[in-house]
């Protein structure tokens, strides 16, 4: 049988920022292995995390100082933990007791999160239902107002129909793109020379 280990996991927003506090933390948890990541914003590549999960085995703990340093959000707080979940892999909090997966308690509360957060989401998607039923019974389609105005269209059929005038410079003259143009005019089927 494999022995269980402690892997720290760090991060911070920019490169500005010291990761110390951090560091010194997981050191005192004994960990084995403290992998640290510096990224800023949501997308960014945390290569080092991609290495974490790698070398997590069935029995080991993910120790992270806060939170909100695993996840981006509590969704993907959510996914990751219980993606480790399934790999047998425990997660602690040092800051807080709100994230310990390793102890019956901190299962449990992970788990009234997780039914929160799909609470949230489902709550979220049933007023955006209502409020664009509302808007319709108003009258409203949503959406972005077309380009092409009924004036603007007229504009642009009798420029057409003119002959005189290239499609590049009718959608110019009504501040739209060629192919806009083409959605929204009759053109004859037949082109001449």
């Amino acid at each position: 049988m494999a022995v269980a280990h402690n892997l720290g996991y760090a991060r911070i927003s920019t490169a500005d920022q010291d990761p110390q506090l951090q560091l010194d933390a997981l050191a005192v948890a004994d960990c084995l292995k403290i992998y640290t990541d510096t990224a800023s914003g949501t997308k960014a590549d945390r290569p080092q995390w991609n290495a974490c999960l790698a070398d997590l085995r069935p029995g080991d703990t993910l120790i992270i100082w806060k939170i909100d340093r695993l996840g981006r959000n509590l969704r993907d707080l959510i996914d990751i933990v219980t993606t480790l979940q399934a790999r047998d892999v425990g997660v602690r909090s040092l800051t807080n007791g709100i994230v310990d997966t390793t102890t019956a308690h901190g299962t449990f509360v992970f788990g009234m999160f997780a039914l929160m957060a799909e609470y949230e989401a489902a709550l979220i998607k049933e007023r955006t239902h209502a409020g664009l039923a509302a808007a319709r019974a108003r009258g409203r389609t949503g959406g972005r107002k077309p380009k092409m105005t009924p004036k603007l269209i007229d504009k642009a059929q009798r420029m057409y129909d003119a002959r005189q005038f290239t499609m590049a410079e009718i959608a110019a003259s009504c501040g739209v793109t060629p192919m806009t143009i083409y959605r929204n005019i009759t053109t004859s089927q037949t082109t001449t020379n």
